[in-house]
């Protein structure tokens, strides 16, 4: 039993993944579309719209109308960057969980201050905010390679990574990191795949190992950001 709520909850993470992704171009995408592509229900697509609006990613649009990805999430009057929020989800988070009943209440009412200001939302989401999506301890793996991913983006170093997909396969990969994005406590990297030969995007947390190879590599046509840019639009 608990074996197949587990397995549920990371097909449910992996379609929440796959949705931002989609949702990322900017564009309008009804429910309908976003269920065939997805292949579950339009019922399915309102909750998932949902959790990720009580999950800090700033998702505008209504039932009948469609679904898009607007501003990075901001705090009035202060502008966050990425690594802020980052830092402000990852404290909020570690003390919600923290074993100290009075520490963990105080983590619940600064979230729900927090949610109380965020333009985005106009409620405060029953799970707390930026708790609704994906488990703290699944998140913060992650965090341990974002110091060479983010080194490695400035510096147009090549990575050797060892990524786990989403059937559990492993995989060893020489990467080009090009971007990262921050969804509501899951980073991704978009990257050119050397074993792929292609643009992929991956979720930091899945990352098993990366290895600086002391390469680093020269913007080629075709395999640039802006060429990803290019081909999503």
């Amino acid at each position: 039993m608990a074996g197949g709520r587990k397995q549920s909850g990371e097909r449910r993470s992996d379609r929440l993944f796959e949705l931002i992704g989609i949702l990322r171009d900017g564009e309008l995408h009804t429910a309908r579309e976003l269920a065939t592509r997805l292949n579950v229900t339009e019922r399915t697509i309102w909750r998932d719209m949902a959790t990720l609006r009580a999950s800090g990613v700033p998702v505008e649009g209504e039932r009948g109308v469609g679904y898009r990805v607007t501003a990075p999430i901001t705090l009035p009057p202060l502008n966050l960057s990425m690594g802020e929020l980052e830092a402000l989800h990852l404290a909020v988070a570690i003390l919600g969980e923290a074993t100290d009943p009075e520490l963990a209440r105080s983590a619940s009412s600064l979230a729900a201050k927090i949610d109380a200001v965020l333009p985005e939302n106009t409620a405060i989401p029953s799970g707390g905010w930026g708790f609704a999506v994906y488990p703290f301890a699944d998140a913060a793996s992650g965090f341990r390679h974002m110091p060479l991913l983010r080194e490695a983006v400035r510096g147009k170093k090549i990575l050797r990574a060892a990524y786990r997909s989403r059937d559990d396969q492993v995989s060893n990969r020489l990467i080009r990191p090009l971007q990262l994005d921050y969804w509501g406590r899951l980073w991704t990297c978009t990257a050119w795949c050397e074993l792929r030969n292609d643009f992929r995007v991956f979720r930091v947390d899945r990352f098993q190992t990366l290895i600086d190879t002391g390469a680093t590599f020269k913007d080629e046509t075709g395999k640039t950001l802006d060429d990803y840019l290019a081909a999503r639009a």
